[in-house]
């Protein structure tokens, strides 16, 4: 393989071949290129659904009630669902080994005022556990926590846009800002990685939003975590299951999913890494007929070149030359070319990559790029794509007769 002598006889022959070695190389660098930008491509789809959901718990499960799309149970179509502190209370005590966290949401909004400076915020009324369900990261003070809840508490966590609005310079830490007028505490200042506009809301403790609402039981929404240790089968058996049973308890049809909701987030990941699946057979497939393509380009090469050099086989064969020394001349040509011009295309898609990809980030697409096994794979397909280039024409040339090949003209 280090023979000096062969490696010069393969650089005579490619250099007697420029243009025909240069196009064949080209479309076995064109299709690594493409496989390795597809694969990608897809990672970076990929990263884009998961960055979504970065900025909640990914063992999240969402009851959201609506309206009745199915008369059941004695009630008519159109009914309106209305969760209460009671539901909460039920999923909270009868599946203790199955909830991890739990909270229930009352959204509402408020006009927030501090000195003279004033704004319009969304509100979320929630548990304590909220903060882990959201990931929501606190940067100064605290959340509220379950005494704020029990004494009903009037204090608030912020967003930091919303502390930029409203305090500019100003430490809002224990500061005191009225919400339509009542006057709430801050005792926390929090940012959301995953979205900007959730800086601009307000947490607050869900009781005392119930009670500056008269006294309302009402909840719109309950979301929980569900033990971190189930599988997807477990994870969406257990949905099911939540599913089927708030749907009894609120009399609603079965097989209707406009009244009550049970969304979990385990589907949207099956579904993702379905599509993802899919995509990446997809790219695979493309990239290895454009490889093969060039493979086939590759072996007519070997074969036009053997034919051209068909006297001087003979003469090595004449003189003594074992076949699988023509073999190993012709799979080390073979190779070559097909290493070289694959590792110019992955190196070139690499450098794109890494130019490029870091700076792209979106909701549907951030940051493509290929992990290192994918490399790995690439560099192994290209030793094997070159040894079967040149399989089929070195074993011809191994076959030539001496006599044969010697009165070739």
């Amino acid at each position: 393989m280090f023979d000096r002598d062969i490696w010069q006889e393969i650089f005579h022959t490619l250099k007697n071949n420029k243009l025909r070695t240069f196009l064949t190389g080209f479309s076995v660098g064109w299709a690594i290129f493409i496989l390795v930008m597809l694969l990608a491509s897809v990672n970076g789809m990929q990263n884009g659904f998961t960055s979504q959901f970065n900025d909640d718990a990914t063992n999240s499960i969402f009851i959201r009630p609506g309206t009745t799309a199915q008369a059941y149970g004695g009630f008519e179509a159109g009914r309106r669902i209305q969760l209460k502190n009671d539901d909460y209370q039920y999923i909270k005590e009868s599946f203790p080994k199955d909830v991890e966290y739990i909270s229930t949401r009352y959204f509402t909004n408020t006009t927030a005022r501090y000195k003279s400076e004033t704004g319009n915020y969304s509100v979320q009324a929630v548990h304590p556990d909220h903060q882990i369900i959201e990931k929501t990261l606190i940067t100064k003070g605290r959340f509220f926590n379950n005494a704020d809840v029990v004494n009903r508490a009037k204090v608030a966590v912020i967003g930091r846009k919303v502390a930029e609005d409203l305090f500019k310079d100003e430490d809002p830490l224990g500061q005191f800002v009225e919400f339509n007028g009542l006057p709430f505490r801050v005792v926390g200042v929090f940012t959301d990685d995953g979205d900007d506009n959730a800086e601009r809301g307000i947490y607050a403790p869900i009781t005392t939003y119930q009670r500056i609402f008269g006294d309302t039981n009402d909840v719109h929404q309950i979301v929980l975590t569900y033990n971190p240790t189930y599988d997807l089968t477990k994870a969406l058996e257990f949905s099911d299951r939540l599913e089927d049973l708030m749907k009894r308890r609120h009399k609603v049809a079965p097989e209707d999913q406009a009244g009550i909701n049970v969304w979990n987030y385990a589907e949207a990941f099956d579904d993702i890494s379905s599509f993802s699946a899919v995509l990446s057979a997809i790219s695979i497939g493309v990239g290895f007929l454009i490889l093969i393509a060039g493979i086939v380009g590759i072996g007519n090469i070997m074969v036009f070149t053997i034919k051209e050099r068909t006297k001087e086989i003979g003469v090595r064969k004449a003189l003594g030359a074992q076949p699988k020394q023509i073999i190993n001349l012709v799979l080390l040509e073979s190779t070559f070319i097909t290493a070289l011009s694959g590792f110019i295309g992955l190196g070139f898609a690499w450098i794109i990559l890494s130019l490029i990809g870091p700076t792209i980030n979106t909701p549907a697409f951030t940051n493509p790029n290929v992990s290192l096994s994918t490399v790995i794979t690439a560099t192994i397909i290209l030793i094997v794509a070159g040894v079967l280039a040149g399989l089929i024409p070195a074993v011809k040339a191994a076959n030539v007769k001496p006599i044969v090949a010697l009165s070739d003209k």
